[in-house]
Formats: C-alpha cells, structure tokens, sequence
C-alpha cells in the first residue's frame, strides 16, 4: 500500500503565484540560469539556482551557493512573497499545454514506500548529480521541486478532481511559454480521507519524470532519521513532495535522436545494412513522425524514409528489449552506425520531442549526418519495465509539460 499525505503548504501568495514559479532548474545550464533568474528577483530559480546571485567564480556547489538559497527562501518567507497553510492538504495541479489537459494531486509520498520499491524506479541515477539536491534540500530545511510520479487510474481520486476544477482556483495563469497552471486546495476533511484511502489501496505508483530529485529528498530523509537518533515515521523528513498524476491523462513525448556521421559506410552501404532488420520506405520530403510502435523516421540527404522493424525484432517480449529505444539501439545505431554506449558516445545527441522535427532537420544541415523520430514510448511500457524492475535505456521518455518549482514548498520540520 502506498502511503501519499496530505502536507502544510509553504506556498506564493495568489498575487505573486505566476512570478515565482520557475521552470525545474536542470533544464537551464548556468547561463541560462542566471538570465532568466535575474530577469524576475522573485522566480524561484533565485532559489533554486542561487549561484545566479553569486559572482560568476564561485563554484556552482560551493557551500555560499546553498547557504545564499536558505537566505533567499527565508527572505521571501518574510517579505511575505510566501504564506503557510493553516492545515495539511492535498492540491489539484492542472497544467494546459496547446488545449490539452493534465491534472494530478500535489501530495507527500512516503520515503520507505521508495526504499522498500512500492514506488518503482526505471532508471539508475548518478551520485554526483544527487549530492547537489541533497546538500540544496537539507541547507534550506525543504523540498521545493515536486517529483513526477504515476498511478493506474483510480475513480474515487478522479471524481474528487473533477469536482474541485469546479470550483473557485487558488492559483490561475498562463506563464511565458505558453503553459496554463491551475490549482485547487483540497482542505475538506472527507475528500482528504478518500484520497489517502485510494492511494493506500495501491499497490505500487511510478516516477515518471525526477529520479535524481527523489533519490536526493529520499537521502536526506535517512539521514534526518540518523541524526534525530529516533523517530516515530510521521515527521515530515520522513516524505517527499509530489505531485501524482493518473496514467490516462499523461502524454509522454518522443526522444529523437541524431547522429554525426555513417561509421564509414557509404549511402548505399549503410542502406543495405539498415534492410537486415528494419523494411525501409522512402517518404519524400516531408518530415514523418511513426505512427506506430516499432517504426522509425529516418533523415538522410534531404529525404525523409519510414524504417519499420521486421517481424523478428516485433515478436520480441522482453519489456525493455521490446522498446523502441532499444531496437533502434540494438539493431542499428549500434551495429551499424558503432554506438556503442550511447550516454558517453559524442557522434550521437539527443533532441526532445517538444521540440519537433525541424530541430532535426536543422541538426543534419549544421553539425550531424542523419537523425531518427522515434514513437514515444507509452505509459503501459514505463510501468511494465518498472514493475519487472528493470531499467529504461538512457533518454526514453520526455515529459511535457514540465512542473513548476517554487509552487509548492514542503518543509522537512
């Protein structure tokens, strides 16, 4: 059973909600970071990103840069950019991206359902990357960067949204790029217990999108318990903050991917090499996105061919050898175009679906030979190979839209 509750909500006021919320802070290299940080005093990439308010030769880990976040969180807690909620509860977020809705339950999940695999990784994560979150969480005594996770659909948390987004919101706006954000609090004592009550039925939920994130607030937790010496399981480090959306309302977008040149074969070679398993058909110059599980698009001097994979590699059961990263992976970027481990190797990039197939293009005019669209890899995958508790190839899955921080604020005591 998993253990989602509800939280006290250290959170912007109504006015300020749409300038504080920031885009997730790994999606911006530090330049990036200090622009758009700078460029509005109160988004919580000040926070998030605080070496965006340090001179340039600080280190992006130094100890001032955690330090400079505690003080900017606490500053704005003062200034009353921020507010705390009298009570715990739960939050219906809805974020809308060109007219298409998806709504889930900003919520606390519980750091033993992650330890003991109630909720299900389908990638490994990097040490390296985890101590930043760890030492950011732990200095500023919060978890301000909810973690995307997944659940099979449930009726009773489905209606209890459904009522809600009928109701007055707390938060409603559209931010720069074109995202539409909507919350709603959910303080009724009834509809609280029905939403425990539905998670606690369940069996299993999923990250979808945050692992390094979850990894890092899992960490501190444990560490919490270490230095507290003991404790009962409820304090608040003994969670972290979410946000649970149900399967039939995600959208996962593809991973396409671009390579810089043909391994030393020629057009025609390389053709021929690609046809052992994969039924090639010349589309033109139209650019093509598959249809379909296990077919490709492929970009090759200024054409556009559809590869659909032969019946061999189709009949393949295997939750993560079936996907269609992996076949692709296996049975050509790897034995035809030597990619060998495709999260060191420099000939091949990766370009996410948010950003559609003229980047692809673009890319095999400038600096690469060919590029592949891919089909995104499906919900029902994403949870098959979690619950065999097996991992996904690198760069499966891309979410959209992406979660804002600084909405939501857990404190860890």
């Amino acid at each position: 059973m998993a253990d989602v509750k509800p939280f006290v909500c250290v959170r912007p006021t109504q006015e300020l909600a749409s300038r504080v919320a920031a885009l997730p802070y790994d999606v911006y290299n530090r330049a990036e970071a200090k622009v758009a940080a700078l460029a509005e005093p109160l988004s919580f990439l000040n926070i998030d990103r605080a070496e965006s308010n340090l001179p340039d030769d600080v280190d992006t880990y130094d100890a001032r840069v955690y330090a400079k976040a505690k003080e900017l969180l606490d500053a704005r807690e003062a200034d009353g950019t921020y507010i705390t909620d009298a009570q715990e509860c739960y939050y219906v977020y809805e974020l809308i991206m060109d007219g298409r809705s998806q709504t889930g339950i900003v919520a606390c999940a519980s750091i033993d359902d992650y330890a003991n695999g109630v909720i299900k990784k389908h990638e490994n994560t990097r040490e390296e990357k985890e101590q930043d979150r760890i030492r950011h969480v732990d200095t500023c005594n919060a978890q301000t960067g909810p973690i995307f996770l997944a659940y099979r659909s449930n009726e009773a948390i489905g209606k209890i949204m459904a009522d809600y987004k009928k109701t007055e919101p707390l938060y409603a706006f559209t931010a720069d790029d074109g995202i539409t954000h909507n919350v709603w609090r959910i303080a009724e004592p009834a509809d609280v217990a029905v939403i425990r009550e539905a998670f606690a039925g369940m069996g299993a939920i999923y990250i979808a999108d945050g692992h390094h994130r979850a990894a890092s607030a899992v960490k501190v937790g444990f560490k919490r318990r270490a230095e507290a010496g003991t404790y009962t399981g409820a304090e608040e480090f003994n969670y972290f903050l979410s946000v649970l959306f149900p399967e039939d309302c995600l959208m996962i977008l593809p991973y396409n991917r671009v390579v810089k040149d043909l391994n030393g074969l020629s057009k025609d070679a390389f053709l021929a090499a690609v046809s052992e398993h994969f039924t090639i058909r010349k589309v033109g110059r139209e650019a093509y996105a598959p249809a379909a599980k296990a077919t490709f698009g492929m970009f090759l001097d200024e054409e556009w061919y559809e590869l659909s994979a032969k019946e061999e590699l189709t009949a393949i059961q295997d939750p993560v050898a079936s996907l269609d990263v992996s076949l692709l992976q296996d049975y050509l970027l790897g034995p035809v175009l030597g990619i060998g481990d495709p999260r060191v190797d420099k000939r091949i990039d990766f370009i996410g679906g948010i950003r559609g197939l003229g980047e692809l293009e673009r890319r095999v005019h400038s600096d690469m030979k060919v590029a592949f669209s891919m089909y995104p890899t499906q919900i029902t995958e994403l949870f098959a190979v979690a619950d065999a508790g097996l991992l996904m190839p690198p760069k499966s899955t891309w979410f959209e839209p992406k979660l804002r921080s600084g909405l939501f604020i857990h404190k860890l005591g």
